[in-house]
């Protein structure tokens, strides 16, 4: 009895202690984890905590809790930029993510391995592991998450200068968070976005976009520590830096600079800020603080061996020293700025500070001008090839995903192929269909071709009967002219002369036969000439023909006709075959107009244009959906004539807007 009572208060006891303990490491484990966030401490002393942390977090269960503090305690080493040991939390959290299938983390372990490449400037393998996240995502349909996955993709695809895969992403991303309030995605895409015009010189676009993204941000949502308006001000300054605007751009560099603790959560934004005010004053030709900013802006960058911001500051420092008439100062920061650029394989900066010592050191400009060609070549084909390895890893874990899923789709192949089956049913009745209407088609347009061919007889005719008209009437007119006029003019110069005559009576008489013979004179003068006229009249037929139309088409139908045809057309050097199609194509519109149109004015056409014919057709009807109406017979027709004559047939129409049809077809 009393071993036994001495055994279950022990029990008791240890029990208790094994409670008070886990209650305590789980209080311990906030208490850590809290305290390695806190960036007032130092570096050592967070990474003290992250240590125990992860001391309480090793030895539990792999449960989800596990798995989500393992993820917390990477992110503190990411905070501290402790690559190494992020690198070995993140590998561990994905291993366990695989032993329990957890698809969530395991998706969040590669967006956390692509963060690590990121880091590294290792962009083909951060890329190749946000594309592994990205595929999980959307199988998780986590829109989220995967929208976020995207975005860091496109940044990726930024900062290698895939510009235009860097767009498509960012625009793919807004697509997926579409009617949402993730107003950190929404950010990052629409800043992105605004970057990306920036760069292409699109600068409006620029600027919309750079404004939407300061428009989005939630203060409640996302978090200070970002510092998301520092960073949209930056931005907008940085476009009227560009557009030459200083002034602008200097307000905005200032109200960036103001932001709550700016230069402790993001010193990077802050040393940009800080050079770009220095650069927009020195544009004003302020010289208050200045090279001061330039310097603090350059220390703070050197400090966090931020390389490209270093090479941007140096270049700039030249650009103010040149202003002074330092050459030895402005040349020795362009030249480090270029070592810098060259030791990093940064190709744009190489080219920015070439361009700058060749403006720096005149007499050596052919020589940078020569590296600069080289090095912008090199930047193209290593853009392109960047550019070209990106989709090759989309394409890669395209294809791995195909394969895993290729059991799955020889499941669904039955089903398929009834599928098919009913398809092809159902292909066979449309494409009889189609050719019942294509032999109607056919048929019409024999049809017309006969018609065309009995015209050609009617105008050949015709023209042949003109011809004969004019021959005859030309003959008139000359024997009136050289015959008639002639001897009546041989009479009147007689007749003059017998008024030399002093008899009163007779020379009276005379000169009332005078003035009657100038009046038969002018008379058969204008005869001849009307004769003449009527040639040009005549031999245009085809006018006739068109004129009748319009008349048959003013006298049946309603609607006001408007028509005008060009005086300057020799209608005589025109084809037949041209004349016919057009006056098919008139028939044509004609008939749909009545048909269809309801129209109140009707304008025709029909000029020349250098070495084209222009046939405009116009109605104020009730329009209709060109895409649709296309496959009508009538308009075939008229397309199918347009392009007998090497037309060009275009038809404008909308529901309520009235109808334009032009043809354009060149005179042989």
């Amino acid at each position: 009895m009393i071993l036994f009572f001495i055994s279950l208060f022990f029990g008791c006891t240890k029990k208790s202690t094994q409670s008070e303990t886990s209650i305590d490491s789980r209080d311990s484990l906030s208490k850590y984890l809290s305290l390695a966030n806190n960036f007032d401490l130092p570096s050592e002393q967070r990474e003290k905590y992250i240590q125990k942390a992860f001391k309480i977090i090793r030895p539990q269960e792999n449960d989800s809790l596990h798995r989500v503090n393992l993820f917390k305690v990477a992110n503190r080493y990411y905070n501290l930029e402790n690559w190494k040991e992020y690198k070995r939390m993140v590998r561990l959290v994905l291993e366990k993510s695989a032993m329990k299938q957890d698809a969530f983390s395991m998706a969040k372990g590669n967006n956390y391995l692509g963060d690590y490449y990121d880091s590294q400037g290792i962009p083909d393998s951060s890329f190749l592991y946000y594309d592994k996240a990205e595929k999980m995502y959307v199988e998780l349909n986590d829109d989220y998450n995967l929208a976020k996955t995207i975005i860091k993709k496109a940044n990726i695809q930024f900062n290698q200068s895939d510009f235009l895969g860097s767009e498509k992403a960012a625009s793919k991303a807004l697509k997926i968070i579409k009617n949402t309030n993730q107003s950190d995605v929404l950010y990052d895409a629409y800043n992105l976005l605004g970057l990306i015009y920036n760069e292409l010189e699109d600068y409006d676009n620029a600027m919309v976009y750079h404004k939407r993204a300061l428009a989005s941000i939630d203060d409640e949502l996302m978090a200070s520590f970002y510092q998301p308006k520092a960073t949209s001000y930056n931005n907008i300054g940085y476009l009227y830096l560009k557009r030459e605007k200083y002034q602008q751009a200097k307000s905005y560099f200032q109200k960036g600079l103001v932001q709550k603790n700016i230069s402790r959560d993001k010193p990077y934004i802050y040393a940009m800020l800080l050079n770009n005010l220095a650069y927009s004053k020195f544009k004003l030709h302020e010289k208050e603080k200045l090279p001061d900013l330039f310097f603090k802006s350059l220390k703070i960058r050197d400090s966090l061996q931020l390389t490209a911001g270093i090479i941007a500051s140096k270049i700039n420092l030249s650009e103010y020293f040149i202003s002074k008439k330092d050459t030895a100062q402005a040349s020795q920061y362009a030249k480090q700025a270029l070592e810098l650029s060259q030791k990093t394989d940064n190709y744009r900066n190489v080219l920015n500070s070439l361009k700058q010592l060749s403006v720096i050191e005149p007499q050596n400009a052919a020589v940078y001008a020569n590296d600069y060609i080289k090095v912008s070549e090199k930047l193209q084909k290593s853009e392109r090839k960047m550019g070209n390895k990106f989709t090759r890893i989309e394409y890669e874990t395209e294809e791995i995903k195909s394969e895993n899923t290729d059991l799955v789709q020889q499941n669904r192949n039955l089903l398929y192929f009834f599928t098919g089956l009913a398809m092809l049913g159902l292909f066979s009745f449309v494409i009889k269909t189609q050719k019942a209407k294509n032999r109607e088609l056919l048929f019409k347009q024999q049809q017309q071709m006969a018609n065309e061919e009995i015209y050609n007889l009617m105008i050949s005719q015709q023209n042949s009967i003109e011809i004969n008209r004019i021959k005859e009437k030309k003959r008139v007119a000359r024997e009136l002219h050289d015959g008639v006029l002639g001897r009546m003019f041989g009479v009147r110069i007689n007749l003059d002369s017998l008024n030399k005559i002093l008899d009163e009576t007779a020379v009276e008489k005379r000169n009332n036969y005078l003035t009657e013979l100038k009046n038969i004179e002018q008379d058969i003068r204008e005869i001849s000439h009307d004769l003449n006229r009527e040639k040009s009249e005549l031999i245009n037929n085809f006018v006739a023909i068109v004129d009748n139309l319009f008349e048959e088409q003013k006298k049946t139908h309603k609607s006001k006709f408007v028509s005008s045809i060009d005086p300057a057309i020799k209608w005589e050097l025109v084809s037949n075959s041209l004349k016919i199609n057009f006056y098919r194509i008139l028939q044509e519109a004609l008939q749909n107009i009545n048909k269809y149109a309801n129209a109140n004015i009707i304008k025709i056409e029909l000029k020349k244009v250098e070495d084209h014919l222009i046939l405009k057709i116009t109605d104020d009807g009730i329009g209709f959906n060109v895409k649709t109406a296309r496959k009508g017979i009538g308009l075939q027709n008229i397309l199918f004539r347009a392009k007998e004559c090497d037309g060009v047939f275009d038809i404008k129409s909308s529901k309520g807007e009235g109808t334009i049809i032009t043809v354009t077809a060149p005179i042989e």
